[in-house]
């Protein structure tokens, strides 16, 4: 016998469900298709696993893959208010208009659209503008189909060689010394007990100018300390990942631990409890308080991994196509999920960027590119825009629409919180300012941003995002960028409050956790000023299959993020 391999997530009778779901979402009237798939016997989508149990007969599998490309030729009604291409996102945010004009993608001298005059090549704003994040603040307030993706598809450019093929080998330029301040230099202002921020930032740059590089910008210990916050926030949520929020409250409150304020733990959990709400399966064994020893590996900690290979490979003018070729050499396809092992497929399939997002992927508007965003704005200190444009080319393999928005929100977000001068607020602001506003994503933060600002108990904060997002999917991008924005918001800056918050309402738990882990790190500034139940266990100690990392330790990431935030 033979067996029955079931790879989750690529299956057309499991794709046709999600995208006939994704079809109600964005407002395409998918009826007779529905109709003619159920007619034929096929069934929803899997409620939470990736794929059915058992495969579909080849007429059914065939229908699917016929069904899935008339689906993804319907129009969509929220087209103009979800553009797909940089132009469009761009017009729809002032804060991302001084990109508008080069566009996304590598800048040269003498390429098309590059602003006359520009001698510096940039292919983005300056890093380190403090009048950035002012701009972003004051700004904040079609099913794609493949012709629709192809005018998306950024230009492309030569591949630069692989200078630094061991990416743990450090830069000529030597190390830049430690601080304990952030990434901008700046002090800190929303954390109690903690000095206010300055006002001051860097000084302004011409546009499309390099600022000037000095060791105080960034700070290692700040990126340091959001290396280990992503890691916790990650770990956090790994245990009760796919769970439901009735399990993951009943769970903590079973050990005394709600308000989630700690790790989760297997210890005092009645068995009947246990028995209905069992941990996720494959992480329970290294991420409970009893078990942890130092991070296990997860695709929230690969994906940054990957980011930092792409820029010590190819520099911030990478394209589309390098992200692309990256996964197929660095990435095991085992080790991706949803859009990422679509799109994955699709480069295996010989099709190009960015058509691999958009060919038979209903999962293009899930959380995966937001999870891939918080190196580009860790490398993009105070400077938002320049880091939702960097995200935007990384995202587009996989995503479109909201889930290319998420991951520009998260980017921005980040680079804002990096940068020195904002706090958590002002870094949120920053983050919504590069999404059309008109879009579900936009709207989804705001609601969230809302909700925390309204409710002193933060558990109906989260009852009031699952009651307006519960028909989406748990990992969709929409639900997910509300949770995140009023865990932040609620936690005001806070590293146990994010993290915990983040985590409990449910959702994508680790991804959340993580992202939240991140920007809380950051503006704590330092590992010190984390609290040492969340890093001890940790053991500065990754696990990944990204080659040449395993066993890394979140100071030597540091280093080497430092050294991509600092090259020009």
């Amino acid at each position: 016998m033979t067996g029955t391999l079931r790879l989750t997530w690529v299956q057309p009778e499991d794709l046709i469900g999600h995208e006939l779901r994704q079809a109600d979402e964005d407002g395409r009237d998918a009826g007779d298709v529905r109709d003619r798939w159920r007619a034929a016997g096929g069934a929803p989508a899997p409620a939470r696993a990736g794929a059915s149990a058992e495969p579909a007969p080849p007429r059914l599998r065939a229908l699917a893959e016929r069904l899935l490309d008339e689906l993804a030729a319907l129009p969509s009604p929220l087209a103009a208010a979800e553009p797909l291409d940089w132009p469009s996102i761009a017009a729809a945010c002032p804060a991302l208009g001084h990109l508008s004009a080069a566009g996304p993608g590598p800048a040269r001298r003498g390429t098309p659209g590059l602003p006359a005059g520009d001698a510096s090549g940039s292919a983005g704003p300056p890093r380190g503008d403090a009048g950035e994040v002012a701009r972003s603040r004051a700004a904040a307030g079609a099913a794609p189909t493949e012709d629709a993706a192809r005018t998306a598809w950024p230009g492309r450019a030569p591949r630069p060689d692989d200078t630094y093929g061991d990416a743990l080998h450090p830069r000529p330029s030597g190390q830049p010394p430690r601080t304990g301040a952030a990434p901008g230099g700046a002090p800190q202002t929303d954390r109690p007990g903690r000095p206010p921020r300055t006002a001051a930032g860097p000084p302004e740059h011409a546009p499309h100018a390099h600022p000037p590089r000095t060791a105080a910008a960034p700070g290692e210990d700040a990126l340091h300390a959001a290396w280990l916050g992503r890691a916790a926030g990650c770990l956090l949520g790994k245990p009760v990942e796919k769970l439901p929020l009735d399990a993951i409250r009943a769970l903590a409150r079973a050990t005394g631990n709600w308000p989630l304020a700690d790790w989760f733990t297997a210890r005092g959990v009645p068995a009947e409890l246990a028995a209905a709400h069992p941990w996720n399966r494959r992480s329970a064994a290294t991420s409970l308080a009893e078990n942890i020893d130092g991070m296990p590996e997860d695709d929230d900690l690969n994906y940054p991994l990957l980011g930092l290979v792409l820029l010590r490979r190819h520099g911030r003018r990478f394209t589309t196509a390098d992200v692309g070729a990256l996964w197929l050499d660095e990435l095991p396809a085992g080790r991706t999920f949803t859009a990422e092992r679509v799109a994955y497929r699709n480069l295996l399939c010989g099709v190009e960027p960015p058509l691999t997002a958009v060919r038979r992927n209903p999962f293009r508007e899930w959380i995966g590119a937001a999870i891939r965003a918080d190196v580009h704005g860790w490398t993009n200190p105070g400077a938002p825009a320049a880091a939702a444009e960097q995200a935007f080319r990384d995202a587009a393999l996989s995503h479109t629409a909201n889930g290319v928005y998420s991951a520009m929100f998260v980017a921005a977000t980040v680079a804002a919180a990096a940068g020195g001068d904002a706090g958590v607020h002002e870094a949120l602001a920053a983050g919504l300012a590069v999404v059309p506003p008109r879009s579900r994503l936009a709207g989804a933060v705001r609601l969230g941003i809302a909700a925390a600002r309204a409710e002193a108990d933060f558990d109906r904060a989260v009852d009031r995002i699952h009651h307006a997002y519960g028909a989406l999917h748990w990992v969709h991008a929409v639900p997910n960028a509300a949770l995140l924005a009023a865990a932040l918001t609620h936690a005001d800056g806070d590293f146990t409050g994010s993290v915990c918050r983040a985590v409990s309402g449910g959702l994508d738990t680790d991804s959340n956790g993580a992202t939240a882990g991140s920007v809380a790190g950051l503006l704590a500034g330092a590992p010190d000023a984390l609290p040492e139940r969340w890093t001890t266990p940790l053991k500065n100690r990754l696990a990944t299959s990204v080659a040449g990392f395993d066993g890394v330790g979140f100071d030597t990431l540091a280093r080497l993020t430092v050294e991509e935030a600092l090259r020009p």
